[in-house]
């Protein structure tokens, strides 16, 4: 295990307790049948939830309410050592579990979804950028999320050391290519952007050729998105007018071509990969039983 970036602050609870309450609907329903079957509702114990996997943990706040919301009476508690952002070896414990079996067994799954995407976004965000942290670039996400899990979505990808663009069409300017259609061309759709933007949030346009990033400048941009650019064509744009505005590479970029497009010059890259093409992190809750248990006293 290893400390890593510096503490990034997950969502306010109140952000994310709708997705938490429709998840640990649609697994336990009427109720959990097996362990109530199966399990005394009083016998007490504890459990753990441990990494499988290297990864980046990322999740154990949202695990603790999940087994907080199921029973309240749970003990939940993080393993020392361990934080959203550390870095774990297989079999590391990550949060100990003690109270019902019952309780604990009927939050299980919901917990390990949520703690298991969120791994699995913020381990491959660092890898990613790990792989050009000597470029100076920036990596940064995208609106590309699964529905309802943006901020949770978006939190993994800021705890795996990456840069959160909008949250949405709400707090941030993005011109692209759909818009500048609608409104008859690139010059009506920069000019009313421009000129109509709220005070202190700035007009990024996406460009798709060198002379449509020179235009835009002209008509008062200061950030691009070139979008769908080859890296020889950026490294130009770059040279002519990195100096003057931010310039963010984007469309088509993956783990194979990152480190092609960083070492462009540009100041950001952004890449919806990030988020939406994740392979959930494998972790696991093992009940820890106590020796009389393990022999089956």
């Amino acid at each position: 295990m290893s400390p890593e970036n510096k503490s990034v602050a997950p969502p306010p609870v109140d952000d994310w307790s709708v997705l938490l309450d429709l998840a640990l609907s649609e697994d336990i329903g009427a109720g959990d049948l097996t362990s109530a079957l199966t399990v005394d509702a009083d016998r007490e114990g504890r459990a753990r939830i441990e990494a499988r996997q290297d990864l980046v943990v990322c999740g154990l706040p949202i695990a603790q309410e999940v087994f907080r919301r199921v029973d309240p009476a749970l003990e939940v508690v993080v393993v020392d050592g361990i934080a959203d952002g550390v870095r774990a070896d297989p079999g590391a414990p990550l949060l100990r579990i003690t109270g019902r079996y019952a309780s604990i067994l009927t939050a299980e799954r919901t917990a390990l979804n949520f703690m298991g995407r969120l791994c699995g976004i913020a381990s491959q965000t660092r890898r990613l950028v790990d792989a050009v942290a000597d470029t100076g670039v920036d990596l940064v996400d995208t609106r590309k999320t699964t529905p309802g899990w943006r901020l949770l979505e978006k939190y993994a990808v800021a705890v795996g050391g990456a840069v959160n663009h909008r949250i949405g069409l709400f707090d941030a300017l993005l011109v692209k290519d759909n818009h500048i259609a609608a409104a008859g061309g690139l010059d009506a759709a920069v000019e009313r952007a421009v000129q109509k933007a709220p005070a202190g949030v700035p007009v990024q346009v996406e460009v798709e050729s060198e002379a449509a990033a020179a235009r835009a400048i002209e008509l008062g941009c200061t950030f691009l998105l070139l979008d769908n650019l080859d890296p020889d064509t950026i490294r130009r744009i770059v040279a002519r007018h990195g100096g003057d505005v931010v310039l963010e590479a984007s469309g088509g970029i993956h783990e194979g071509n990152l480190r092609a497009y960083a070492e462009t010059g540009v100041a950001r890259i952004s890449m919806g990969a990030l988020t939406h093409s994740v392979v959930s992190a494998d972790v696991a809750l093992e009940v820890d039983l106590l020796p009389s248990e393990a022999r089956g006293a």
